[in-house]
């Protein structure tokens, strides 16, 4: 059975009312029992999804796991950029679970029995989350104790960012115009709900079965990945080092567990073998898991039990392992 969020509001911005999943065990075997907390960010190059676009699954292995998924909601770009849209909302998210509103959050909703443990907060996200996640762990006064990071999008100094994706591209209908895709930037408050996530995955209130084209954010995106431009729309005008991780990782880090697929065409698995060879210079403990034969957003699809389940939910093993040492 698919379990219900709560929902709370964790941040208000220029208008945008911006909100938080919350997925609680479903049992409770200690009444004194804290919980760790895993804050499990959506993909979708930044500028699309929601937070009711991520894996079920993978959300109940966790609940069976005693722990609290917090599933947040943040500002999509191209309006506001990478940093002071996306990363800054989950950056408050974090802050908003350390200092204790989300255990006041729980209290408001009627369920101040179930207790959060703030020293057990751990990041985890796909795609373009996956890239959120990571940027937990720096530039923050209280990291997370460990990241896992699903085919993040990472390492972009590579040439790969800027080159064209021709199966993305075939997907384009002729006529987009630049006016009428141009119309994304003047969409106010900025929105915090996309109606599809980057390969079209429905949500579980079974919206989101495609691009629309028809639909100005759509056909942006999809525009700008085709074409090699998501980071230049995303992140105009800077300098991608400033975000990067490969170029922000530093002693000190959390340690950190990469999940790829060998196929992906969306964010290269070399990516994110950079990623680790830096984490690994840097003396930060460290895990990646190569998917044998899979894409970008395996996680959407894979069947719970099959080989790719399997294989991983060593990521999220890796994480029990790092609480469970205290």
């Amino acid at each position: 059975m698919t379990p219900n969020p709560l929902t709370a509001l964790y941040k208000e911005k220029n208008g945008s009312k911006i909100t938080t999943d919350i997925y609680l065990p479903r049992t409770q075997s200690n009444k004194n029992a804290k919980h760790p907390v895993l804050i499990n960010i959506h993909g979708g190059a930044f500028i699309l999804g929601n937070s009711r676009m991520v894996s079920i699954p993978q959300i109940e292995d966790c609940l069976s796991r005693n722990w609290i998924v917090v599933v947040p909601n943040h500002r999509l770009c191209p309006a506001v950029n990478i940093l002071d849209g996306p990363v800054e909302d989950c950056r408050d998210l974090l802050a908003w679970v350390f200092d204790g509103r989300l255990q006041e959050a729980l209290s408001d909703l009627g369920m101040g029995s179930v207790r959060v443990d703030t020293d057990k907060v751990l990041a985890f996200g796909t795609s373009s989350g996956g890239f959120l996640a990571l940027s937990l762990g720096y530039d923050v006064p209280r990291r997370p104790k460990a990241i896992l990071d699903f085919y993040g999008a990472v390492h972009f100094t590579h040439p790969f960012w800027t080159q064209p994706l021709p199966h993305v591209a075939e997907k384009l209908p002729p006529g987009l115009s630049p006016e009428f895709i141009g119309k994304v930037y003047e969409e106010y408050p900025v929105p915090t709900d996309s109606s599809i996530s980057l390969e079209g995955q429905m949500d579980q209130s079974g919206r989101g079965q495609g691009p629309d084209f028809s639909r100005v954010r759509d056909a942006f995106a999809f525009v700008q990945i085709a074409n090699g431009r998501v980071l230049g729309a995303c992140f105009p005008g800077r300098d991608v080092r400033e975000i990067d991780p490969v170029c922000r990782v530093r002693e000190g880090f959390p340690a950190t567990c990469v999940v790829h697929g060998t196929e992906d065409r969306m964010v290269p698995i070399d990516l994110s073998r950079e990623l680790v060879r830096v984490l690994e210079e840097k003396g930060v403990e460290c895990e990646m898991v190569e998917v044998l034969g899979e894409d970008h957003t395996f996680a959407m699809g894979m069947q719970v039990g099959s080989r790719t389940w399997e294989i991983q939910r060593r990521g999220f093993d890796f994480l029990e392992r790092i609480i469970g040492r205290e």
